[in-house]
């Protein structure tokens, strides 16, 4: 049924929320404030929007041709500052949803076309081959030849990775393709394709038009160039395929200042869910660093990376599972601060250790607010007080949002 509804909020995936004869409606794609006729079924809280009947006054002009129809931004239509707020309020919830108040400071913007890692889906449709992201709640692939948000250099190869990607599928339906932007050249990741010697010497041949360095298919890999790598604040860190890296240079330089601002001028350092070193390289220029890692392969390419570089403090790497088996207070005792960026399930076991431990500060960084929120309540009822809590753009357009925490005893 069409229904006239007046958009009161966002909600906390960036959909207007109205009030409907059943209870609340998400209706993507508008803004407080907003007049919307609406399609919706009854019993269903989602609705779809026919027509904005009196728009916001932050309504903007989106950037990409496919906003609205593919998946991958949510809030291209709200003008910049607007956007900003809401994120800052997003994190200031999740916060109040467990009790704390603490200072929330503006938020970090990333510019645009500026990221440089992202997942594909390659498939068949009833069209043909696509290659993009998927639609908002949807199976359905959202075929693009450009994307706004990516870096130019990036951007520009979209139709040539579809091209070349195409003829790989064979009697496969669909495949996801991860495309990391190295120093060298693309590093692609592809997963759901069968490795077999034909498909390898197709490999060679369409990475080598795509002036990729790296191809790698359900972990064999075909290296094109020089193995690809990473500057990580100076030091040049080589990349395990399908290795976690931030967004874009610019999210990671705003984390990474933020991260040694929270330090200080702490000697010794725990880097708890270190990755290939996106923060220990930067700490160990001024402090010893211990870096735990779960990934094999992350720790063998900081390890590397550590000692092939001259001018750090002491870098020692741990392979371990810190969601299992967390570093007790006694191991903790040794240092003077503790940096941990868990992935979005936060680190809960870690955060009662340190809960209980003298460390004199934590800096956590969070891809989730609400984990980080639960984190953080564990932390302060073991005695530490948040001293600053910084939010960082870095999946621009999307209602994901990240966050530094500093805490101090």
């Amino acid at each position: 049924m069409e229904l006239e509804v007046r958009i009161e909020r966002l909600g906390a995936q960036g959909d207007g929320v109205a009030q409907g004869p059943d209870g609340p409606l998400f209706v993507p794609f508008t803004l407080p404030g907003e007049l919307v006729k609406v399609e919706a079924e009854p019993g269903e809280a989602r609705a779809e929007a026919l027509a904005i009947l009196k728009p916001s006054p932050e309504r903007i002009a989106p950037v990409c041709r496919y906003f609205g129809n593919c998946g991958g931004c949510a809030l291209q239509h709200m003008e910049g500052h607007a956007y900003l707020a809401w994120k800052r309020e997003q994190v200031i919830a999740a916060l109040a949803s467990r009790g704390l108040e603490a200072p929330v400071e503006e938020v970090r913007a990333v510019p645009l076309a500026s990221r440089r890692r992202a997942a594909f889906t390659l498939g068949r449709t009833a069209q043909g081959i696509a290659f993009g992201y998927r639609a908002a709640r949807s199976q359905t692939i959202v075929d693009i030849a450009a994307c706004p948000v990516l870096s130019p250099n990036f951007a520009g190869r979209l139709p040539k990775l579809k091209s070349a990607l195409a003829t790989l599928l064979g009697g496969r339906r669909e495949a996801r393709v991860t495309v990391t932007e190295a120093d060298q050249g693309l590093d692609l990741v592809v997963e759901g394709l069968r490795p077999s010697p034909s498909l390898f010497a197709k490999l060679a041949a369409a990475g080598a038009r795509l002036g990729a360095a790296r191809i790698t298919v359900d972990g064999e890999s075909v290296i094109l160039a020089s193995e690809p790598s990473v500057s990580l604040s100076g030091t040049q860190v080589r990349l395990p395929p399908g290795a976690f890296l931030q967004a874009s240079r610019e999210s990671e330089a705003a984390l990474v200042a933020l991260v040694k601002e929270g330090v200080g001028r702490s000697k010794r350092v725990a880097d708890l869910f270190a990755g290939i070193g996106t923060f220990t390289f930067a700490l160990a220029a001024s402090a010893e660093v211990d870096a735990y890692e779960q990934d094999e392969a992350a720790v063998a390419a900081l390890g590397q990376a550590a000692r092939g570089t001259p001018k750090l403090k002491p870098v020692r790497t741990h392979t371990r599972d810190l969601f299992r088996v967390p570093l007790g207070a006694r191991e903790l005792a040794r240092y003077d601060a503790v940096v941990l960026d868990p992935p979005r399930a936060g680190a809960k076991a870690q955060a009662e250790t340190l809960a209980a431990s003298s460390v004199p500060k934590v800096v956590m960084v969070s891809c989730n607010p609400g984990t980080c929120a639960r984190d953080l309540r564990i932390l302060v009822g073991g005695g530490y007080r948040i001293a600053r809590v910084v939010p960082v753009d870095q999946f621009l357009f999307s209602p994901h949002v990240e966050l530094v925490a500093v805490l101090e005893r």
